[in-house]
């Protein structure tokens, strides 16, 4: 009879770790297939690229430097091979991409170009799609850390040789506040 016990206990406790188990490789499994929708946006954006740069080009062709910049990301992002590269690559992208719109600023024929309007259109839905997956990523990333981190399932994380994955943060500049400035009046000072 105390063998019988014994036995059911083990059952029980063997069940329950196939089941942690099964919830660190289902949390393993969101956090990965939220960064490969990151990863698809990404790619998008670097498909609509070119085209953008070919267009902004035809009125702005003086402007190899950012040209160069643009096409430097593009490249980055094609070669990243880990999350961390990948954001690095994104954040050098959309750096690029906000001096190319600059330009653009300074050329009203081109703004009012309907193939440039229209691939700015597609990039700003391809954008907020990054940003949405983005938020999904980290979300899934948090879930994945609580349950690796707490009881009962650092017991098995740990000899499974899972480890904390990583976050996507913002580049630290990005954190920082713009300036603007309405006319002559200089902003204040912090």
């Amino acid at each position: 009879m105390g063998s019988l016990i014994v036995l059911i206990i083990l059952v029980v406790l063997a069940l329950y770790a196939v089941s942690v188990y099964n919830r660190i490789v289902a949390y393993e499994k969101r956090y990965q297939n939220a960064w490969s929708q990151i990863d698809v946006q990404l790619k998008r954006r670097a498909d609509l690229v070119p085209n953008l740069v070919e267009t902004v080009k035809g009125y702005a062709a003086h402007e190899q430097q950012v040209f160069e910049e643009v096409a430097r990301s593009r490249q980055a992002m094609m070669n990243a091979h880990s999350v961390n590269e990948s954001a690095e690559a994104a954040n050098m992208m959309s750096a690029a991409l906000g001096r190319l719109f600059a330009i653009a600023e300074n050329y009203p024929q081109l703004r009012a170009n309907e193939n440039f309007m229209m691939l700015q259109e597609e990039l700003s839905g391809v954008e907020n799609k990054i940003a949405y997956a983005r938020q999904f990523y980290n979300d899934a990333v948090m879930q994945y850390n609580t349950l690796i981190e707490t009881v009962p399932a650092v017991f098995l994380a740990g000899p499974m040789g899972k480890q904390p994955a990583v976050f996507l943060q913002i580049p630290e500049g990005d954190r920082n506040v713009p300036q603007v400035s309405f006319g002559d009046t200089p902003p204040p000072q912090a």
